[in-house]
């Protein structure tokens, strides 16, 4: 299992979001995001889980750690920044976040978390 750190820049002030994962090759491509290696699908989406998380302080939901992809474009209808998406968790997953999947565009992977 391990868990990565991201932000959406320009919108949360910097405030990291946790997200994490036990695929093995989704935890390779994010280490490759980190070392700078790849420079392509770096954007991290997944299913949102409107429960907190233990190891994502500061926030009332989750991504789903099985459903953790990473993309270079995706569709705007589940880009939103990670404080709206908190500030209008009750209507995500119908017309907002169609399916609770979110994709911030603007996603920046920043750190593994220890």
């Amino acid at each position: 299992m391990a868990r990565f750190a991201f932000v959406t820049l320009g919108y949360d002030g910097g405030k990291e979001f946790i997200f994490e994962t036990t695929n093995e090759s989704r935890i390779y491509h994010a280490r490759r995001i980190l070392s700078g290696e790849e420079t392509q699908e770096v954007h991290v989406m997944g299913k949102i889980v409107k429960t907190p998380a233990p190891y994502n302080p500061g926030w009332s939901y989750h991504l789903d750690p099985a459903t953790i992809t990473f993309f270079t474009v995706a569709i705007e209808v589940c880009d939103a920044s990670a404080t709206y998406l908190e500030d209008h968790l009750d209507e995500a997953c119908g017309a907002f976040l169609p399916g609770c999947h979110w994709c911030p565009w603007s996603s920046k992977l920043t750190r593994e978390v220890t």
